[in-house]
């Protein structure tokens, strides 16, 4: 079963385009909503494409560059608007408090919503987990603090072996304990070992998020074998000296750190507004790691 589902909301960089929205991202994982950056009108691309802003508590922002968090307020905003309840939590660098909290209090201070910020530690970090679900951060390498998430699978539980449970005639009450390691006992009382009524879990599945970054190996310990890599592909090879110069990365580039790292499947975006058309950066990038693919908004992709 697939149970991560990504969606793209935008994939520009700084410039404004209109053929593409700034930085956004929607991870959804087993009913929860997870927002990776939040460009502006990324509220629009939010309700565009059918998402319910009551199952998304957690937000997190990579850097505090405008094209990645100047649609905040805005979504904080409409958020009061329709009388969300609870809390939002905000996962960024340290500045954004201070840049925000005063924007909340003038433009929110009637709203029901609880908005924290937590801001991310300079290292390596788990900044989010559940029973199901880990996030962690790690530093990239921009002109700002600027972090990288990894969203991982934790504590798979085994699949029940049906026909195991249908020759003992196992109630459907007793199958939850079982997933969790409970052996089962007939009414005979003859034990049934909990190995002989389940089969391993699926494989743990993972995602990878790393924008805006110049050229850096150092990552690839944090994302190794993750299942879907995002890596921003901001210039074609011929423009690497623009792209160390500015701390972001070229489309080779991003292709040799998912190689590199052994992921099962690459993401580009945060395309410089100067490409009309992405097919050089894609045709670039898979002549390295040919499982490769172009961001685009509305773009769906489950794993």
């Amino acid at each position: 079963m697939k149970e991560f589902e990504l969606t793209i909301l935008g994939c520009s960089s700084a410039k404004p385009t209109t053929r593409h929205m700034p930085s956004s991202q929607i991870l959804s994982y087993r009913g929860k909503l997870f927002m990776i950056d939040c460009g502006e009108g990324a509220q629009r691309q939010f309700y565009k494409y059918g998402f319910n802003h009551n199952r998304l508590s957690h937000i997190f922002i990579s850097h505090l560059h405008g094209d990645h968090c100047f649609g905040l307020i805005g979504f904080i905003s409409t958020l009061g608007l329709h009388e969300r309840t609870g809390e939002i939590v905000i996962h960024a660098p340290a500045d954004l408090e201070k840049l925000m909290l005063p924007q909340i209090e003038y433009f929110c201070r009637a709203d029901s919503l609880k908005v924290r910020i937590e801001p991310i530690p300079s290292k390596n970090a788990v900044i989010y987990e559940d029973n199901s679900l880990r996030i962690t951060s790690f530093p990239l390498k921009h002109r700002v603090p600027t972090f990288g998430f990894k969203f991982e699978e934790i504590n798979k539980l085994p699949h029940i072996n049906k026909s195991e449970t249908d020759r003992y005639n196992i109630p459907l009450r007793e199958l939850a304990r079982i997933k969790e390691g409970a052996d089962y006992v007939t009414e005979e009382g003859e034990v049934i070992p909990n190995s002989q009524l389940v089969t391993p879990p699926s494989p743990s599945e993972s995602y990878a998020y790393c924008s805006d970054t110049k050229y850096t190996p150092t990552i690839i310990p944090y994302i190794k074998g993750v299942t879907m890599l995002y890596h921003e592909a901001t210039y074609t090879h011929d423009m690497v000296k623009t792209a160390t110069s500015r701390y972001h990365s070229t489309a080779q580039q991003a292709a040799t750190i998912a190689k590199e790292a052994e992921v099962e499947q690459l993401i580009i975006g945060h395309f410089s507004s100067r490409y009309k058309d992405e097919s050089p950066l894609l045709k670039e990038a898979q002549q390295i790691f040919p499982s490769t693919l172009l961001a685009k908004e509305g773009l769906k992709i489950k794993f």
